[in-house]
């Protein structure tokens, strides 16, 4: 549970219709194996104790004492386990019979959830033995004992205050106003679904996308269990479709196999989600008539069993990732499409280096101006080879701009440089930040005057990962007038030219752009060593795929270094060292913080990402912020690692 991870379990458990006996021994084995797994909210299907089949066997008293016995036996089981557990079961309370939820802590149960939409209808009919629970929650004498009873009750952890969990019973997800809205909206941030839902075909991947959008409305986490194998087929079957979700996202899930399946759910991530987006309205809680009960959970480590995904700007799923890549291409061509529309410009103006932002920069403006019906030879493609300049790269950007029908203007600027090394006295060998910066500047110089020769504009190449670090000249390579890779991250470029890439039709232009892609990052500003570039980025400012996973949970959670440093540590096990990982970390944050000056006067452009950095959407921060916190932080993991 440490850095805000609370791992759930949904246990589906083989039953025998109406044998109560039988199904609390399993219901016993499933949370021992559950607890010995770390387990701290344990979710069982709806009416388990008894079986959901049971029919009218539920108006027979033997049934109904049984199930009520029984649930005193699995209660005593939590006792002394470090759990939550929920177990659906028939209460008979206030002279009529309820479809609950039980939810059981230490020994002790601690609250009745009522199923609030009962279906009747079809092969439903549960209002026929059960009566729909109150409106709201209330207390309920039970065995002495007063037990909040009804929907809506919220459940909170005395350890970690920020869990809180509520619970709805199986078609209570299908309302038009599921009673988990309203518990959300009162604080609860993980939602529990006690279900016995049949199997038809089709049902089970509408079941997938309701849980999914339905965690992602709520922006909570979502434990859904379903009846299995056990229950009766004289007219239904049921399969087990177990799924936990997470803020749209489903973690796990399985399907027609009773079992346990497990995974984490992100709390401070869920938190963090609700905090920044406004549109997620608080309720009180008290005003409602919601009762809140505390229970007793233990904050311990949380060994994840979840994928943490070493590029959360781009889709593992293929086909999504197709999509995402085509949408995002679209996203950047028709914001330059509106700037050129509006400027009624007649050119476009890109600084072409064969690199990887350059290219995917030109193919957009080349996308844009097809969008328009203008011409590509209206493009200005720009080479300007000088110190740095590689053959591999300057033939690259020759070509593609060939391919693309765009026109090449190759402007030499190493005399132009040496020129103001000489006016302004620097030494030429001397090859510190001077010598570099001077050709960026030189280059963006070049770009804006050739733009005002053809009553064009510059089109900016530089992505985001730059921008966060600061791997940029300061009106350099920084300035342009509509940039359009800005809020796309380094890692997502490449796919992004991948994706060019495969779906050209032209073999000889993809032939060009694998190379690019394959062409180490660098900004060739120092002279080549043997033909080949000196000066790699990624050595330098280290690798871009942990700078874009630690900017993603910066920009997008908030989260602590620490929180960053150990789902690095999880994600990037295979490829880094803690080390290593810690010391791209500290250094992503010192540039991250020392650069936000070039940040609050970056240009236009398009939001691509999830996450952006502009000054005047997304991120709006002063340029003098001291990071001497988050720098503690860091210290502080040094010396505990």
């Amino acid at each position: 549970m440490r850095h805000g991870f609370v791992k759930v379990a949904s246990a589906t458990t083989d039953i025998r219709v109406a044998d109560v006996a039988f199904n609390t021994q399993k219901i016993c084995e499933a949370l021992n194996e559950a607890v010995e797994n770390g387990a701290k909210i344990v979710v069982f299907p709806e009416l388990c104790i008894t079986g959901d089949t049971c029919g009218d066997l539920f108006y027979q008293d033997t049934l109904i004492n049984s199930a009520r016995k029984a649930l005193h036996i699995v209660a005593e089981e939590t006792r002394g386990k470090d759990t939550l557990v929920f177990v659906g079961v028939p209460l008979e309370a206030e002279g009529k019979l309820y479809n609950v939820a039980a939810v059981l802590n230490q020994g002790e149960i601690i609250g009745f959830v009522t199923k609030t939409f009962l279906p009747n209808y079809s092969e439903c009919y549960e209002m026929r033995q059960f009566q729909p629970g109150p409106k709201k929650a209330k207390w309920l004498m039970f065995e002495g004992k007063k037990v909040p009873f009804g929907p809506q009750i919220l459940f909170q952890s005395a350890d970690m205050p920020k869990l809180i969990v509520s619970a709805e019973i199986g078609a209570d997800v299908w309302a038009v106003i599921p009673p988990s809205v309203l518990a959300a909206t009162c604080g609860a941030n993980v939602i529990v679904n006690c279900s016995a839902s049949s199997e038809q075909v089709g049902i089970s991947e509408k079941r997938r996308r309701l849980i999914a959008s339905h965690s992602q409305r709520l922006m909570a986490g979502y434990v859904y269990t379903n009846a299995g194998e056990g229950e009766s087929t004289t007219d239904l079957v049921f399969g087990g479709h177990n799924i936990i979700a997470e803020n749209g996202v489903i973690l796990k899930e399985n399907g027609y196999q009773n079992g346990i399946i497990y995974s984490e759910i992100d709390i401070e991530c869920l938190n963090s989600e609700r905090r920044r987006n406004t549109t997620f309205q608080r309720t009180d809680a008290q005003e409602m008539g919601v009762i809140c009960v505390p229970f007793e959970l233990q904050v311990s480590d949380t060994v994840l069993t979840r994928v943490i995904a070493k590029n959360p700007f781009v889709a593992e799923d293929k086909t999504l990732l197709k999509e995402n890549c085509e949408e995002a291409l679209m996203i950047q061509a028709l914001g330059l499409k509106k700037r050129l529309e509006h400027a009624r410009i007649k050119s476009a103006v890109v600084g072409i280096s064969g690199g990887l932002d350059s290219t995917l920069a030109l193919l957009v403006t080349a996308k844009a101006f097809d969008m328009l019906g203008m011409g590509r030879s209206q493009i200005i493609a720009v080479t300007m080879p000088c110190f740095g300049t590689t053959d591999r790269t300057y033939r690259n950007a020759c070509r593609m701009t060939e391919k693309l029908g765009a026109r090449l203007i190759e402007v030499p600027i190493k005399e132009a440089v040496l020129q103001h090394f000489e006016d302004i006295g620097h030494d030429v060998e001397n090859h510190d930040v001077t010598y570099e910066n001077a050709q960026a500047r030189e280059r963006t110089q070049v770009l804006m005057d050739i733009a005002n020769r053809f009553g064009g504009i510059v089109i900016g190449t530089g992505d985001m990962s730059e921008l966060a670090l600061g791997w940029a000249t300061y009106n350099g390579d920084h300035m342009s007038m509509y940039g359009v890779n800005a809020s796309v991250p380094k890692t997502q470029v490449r796919y992004l030219v991948r994706y060019y890439a495969d779906t050209c039709q032209d073999e000889e232009l993809k032939k060009v752009l694998i190379d690019v892609i394959e062409t180490p990052v660098s900004p060739e500003l120092l002279p080549p060593k043997d033909g080949e570039i000196a000066q790699k980025t990624e050595d330098l400012v280290g690798p871009y795929e942990l700078h874009d996973f630690y900017m993603y949970y910066v920009l997008r959670y908030g989260f602590e270094p620490d929180k960053i440093f150990h789902l690095a540590k999880r994600a990037f096990e295979e490829e880094y060292d803690t080390e290593t990982i810690l010391k791209w970390l500290e250094t992503f944050y010192r540039r991250f913080f020392s650069q936000q000056f070039k940040r609050s006067c970056m240009p236009d452009g398009p939001k691509v990402s999830l996450v952006g950095l502009s000054p005047r959407g997304d991120l709006k921060m002063p340029s003098d912020a001291c990071a001497a916190m988050w720098m503690k932080d860091l210290e502080e993991i040094k010396e505990s690692d």
